[in-house]
């Protein structure tokens, strides 16, 4: 008997905190408006901005002063992040209803898997009626990629927007996500991108007929999972529990001696963060909180630990916090052991970035920053900054996590 093939949506919310504003205030609709953080004194950056305001060159993470050079007319408003998370509650209501195996991403976006949910209804005719509901509901425009697994579904929802409905079957990879530049392609950074096309890899399909070994050299374990998506494969489940992971990441070392040496404490602490940063790339991850464990020489051990405002992933930011923590914490007797730890990780692959008001104003500082380093561009090249980051726009925010912490805890009620 032949096995059943997956059936998975994508549902992505169509300029989330713009349409949702709109929502509200009916006469917004058709006009260019934009969500940033201070309005009244030009400053800040686009959060997100309405179809018509990014046909006029708005863009997300825009300084604002540049969007109105763009767009004289934009209306720009602040942020409201109460009426974001009801709505979202609404929308996430909406999709449970229709199947139980749904996983938010993010607060404008989730998966479904529909396999056993649909009986006879077309695919197609069933987005087209979850469609019409949440905007005949919430007044909230979205679209759906529909496809046999979570890559592909994601691929096909960016296909067609606003209100989009796009299917996206195996088959029919080589002819609608091949011929796309690399740099489209989900979970290719800009740093990535770059990389690949230094050996010629310039489309998604170019990636899908690269040998993997090439990748696998070029890029690790990572190159392997890409050549796997580009190909359309991609076995992960569909996951409501998701949400509910908070997996950690550690390395401790018995030490040679029970030391009391702080230059040499230090020097363990290195060595722990070090190993950290690796096991973050390995599994291509980033930490909001860090841990350190402390053991005395009377096997007397302690654990202390930082939570974080944004996302950490480098040796330099793990040992600093892990230094810091040592020095508020320690009694001053000798040492057996020394842990460090990486504690509630979230995959890169499914950080969204979305400013929220914490980064306004830091964002809004950086202004001449931005305006400096476009006219180096300019002069230049584009290519004359190196982008720390590998992976596209990604910072998820307090606001996110919050927001997720609440699907969570209405899961669990």
């Amino acid at each position: 008997m032949k096995q059943k093939g997956r059936i998975i949506f994508h549902v992505d919310m169509n300029s989330f905190y713009a349409s949702v504003e709109m929502a509200y205030r009916p006469e917004l609709k058709g006009k260019p408006v934009a969500i940033a953080g201070n309005p009244d004194e030009r400053r800040g950056i686009v959060v997100t901005s309405s179809y018509e305001a990014r046909k006029r060159g708005v863009k997300t993470t825009m300084p604002l002063w540049q969007a109105y050079d763009h767009c004289p007319e934009l209306i720009v408003l602040r942020p409201k992040f109460d009426r974001y998370r009801e709505a979202s509650k609404h929308i996430f209501s909406i999709l449970s209803e229709t199947t139980p195996i749904v996983q938010p991403v993010s607060i404008d976006e989730g998966f479904m898997d529909l396999t056993d949910y649909m009986g006879d209804e077309n695919p197609i005719q069933f987005a087209e009626q979850l469609q019409k509901r949440i905007l005949n509901e919430l007044d909230l425009p979205c679209s759906i990629g529909i496809a046999p697994n979570k890559f592909l579904a994601k691929m096909a929802s960016d296909m067609k927007k606003p209100m989009g409905i796009t299917v996206l079957r195996k088959r029919e990879i080589q002819q609608k996500l091949w011929p796309l530049d690399i740099h489209e392609m989900y979970g290719v950074g800009q740093k990535t991108a770059e990389k690949l096309k230094l050996i010629e890899i310039n489309t998604i399909g170019d990636l899908a007929e690269t040998n993997v070994l090439t990748l696998k050299n070029l890029l690790g374990v990572n190159g392997e999972r890409l050549h796997q998506r580009a190909n359309g494969i991609d076995h992960r489940p569909v996951d409501p529990d998701a949400v509910n992971e908070f997996k950690s990441i550690g390395n401790s070392t018995t030490l040679p001696y029970d030391m009391t040496d702080l230059p040499s404490i230090y020097k363990v602490f290195d060595q722990l963060s070090e190993k950290v940063e690796q096991r973050l790339k390995y599994k291509n991850v980033v930490t909001e909180n860090i841990q350190i464990m402390i053991r005395y020489h009377d096997r007397k051990t302690i654990t202390r630990s930082k939570q974080l405002k944004e996302y950490i992933e480098t040796k330099e930011e793990i040992v600093s916090l892990a230094k810091n923590l040592f020095q508020e914490h320690w009694n001053e007797e000798p040492i057996r052991l020394l842990g460090v730890t990486a504690q509630q990780l979230t995959s890169k692959d499914e950080l969204y970035k979305q400013l929220d008001l914490f980064s306004y104003e830091e964002e809004a500082e950086k202004e001449k920053l931005y305006l400096a380093m476009d006219q180096i561009k300019e002069k230049y090249g584009k290519n004359v900054f190196v982008k720390l980051n590998d992976s596209k726009p990604n910072i998820s925010t307090s606001f996110q996590k919050d927001f997720l912490n609440d699907y969570k805890k209405e899961r669990e009620e």
